[in-house]
């Protein structure tokens, strides 16, 4: 914990400073703060407000991590079969690729039309874009393997089920973990997007903020997104520390 703590510490240290910085600049008049509201007025505006933005801020962590989930259980299965199967990989890949590439912003508006307004859609939005780094991640780890194992499965005749749990799925850690790590923060990107259209959370606030010309409501908003992410990342983190310290698959990834 104390490791964690000293490689945080220059972070940390540079972010007081920049924030400091910042709210001379705006005390001074050098930045006007109708655009750039000082963190002291962000952190009051988050106190006086504190009830609309605890609940948006659950809001939009439930459907990102809803999204999440769903992204990595069901991208987690595609992968898996796409490493099974070559056609499987061919043939729907590509679409996987095409929901990758269109902005999830361009098909929020079909999403309402298809889940209609609040949650569903903002889970669909966070879903769709969050679960093709898990595909991506997974298969590539999947079929990435050391062929002196392949060599030594295939003397002992093992089943393809034993290969694909004591070999594929063990190789394919690595980079599962750091599509984890993409992932989630796409999870989030999307829920904001669904909630742009369909209402709720942060991104509804953020949507209302801007028609009022509230900035300081809005630069709220996004240092509650950035804890979600650092919530989110936080507890990847602790995940993978725990599957260290019992290594099941004997590796030694740094974080």
């Amino acid at each position: 914990m104390r490791n964690g703590f000293r490689e945080s510490l220059p972070a940390i240290l540079l972010l007081l400073i920049f924030l400091f910085c910042f709210e001379l600049m705006v005390r001074f008049s050098l930045l006007p703060e109708f655009l750039f509201p000082a963190p002291i007025t962000i952190l009051k505006t988050l106190y006086e407000n504190q009830r609309d933005f605890r609940s948006a801020f659950f809001e939009t962590l439930s459907g990102a991590m809803v999204g999440f989930i769903l992204s990595v259980l069901i991208g987690m299965v595609l992968a898996i079969l796409f490493s099974l199967s070559k056609f499987l990989n061919q043939a729907v890949m590509p679409f996987a690729v095409f929901f990758q590439t269109v902005p999830v912003i361009a098909i929020a508006p079909l999403l309402v039309i298809y889940f209609g307004f609040g949650m569903p859609t903002v889970i669909a939005a966070s879903f769709i874009v969050s679960i093709f780094p898990i595909i991506a991640g997974a298969l590539q780890g999947l079929n990435s393997l050391d062929q002196g194992k392949v060599d030594l499965f295939r003397i002992y005749r093992a089943s393809p089920w034993q290969k694909l749990w004591k070999l594929r799925v063990p190789s394919a850690y690595a980079s599962v973990y750091a599509a984890l790590k993409v992932s989630f923060g796409l999870a989030v990107i999307g829920a904001i997007a669904g909630e742009f259209v369909a209402g709720g959370g942060l991104g509804a606030m953020i949507d209302t903020a801007r028609t009022q010309q509230r900035v300081d409501i809005v630069f709220g908003a996004l240092v509650l997104l950035s804890f979600i992410g650092i919530l989110g990342v936080s507890f990847l983190k602790l995940l993978h520390k725990i599957i260290q310290y019992y290594r099941p698959y004997g590796l030694y990834l740094k974080d």
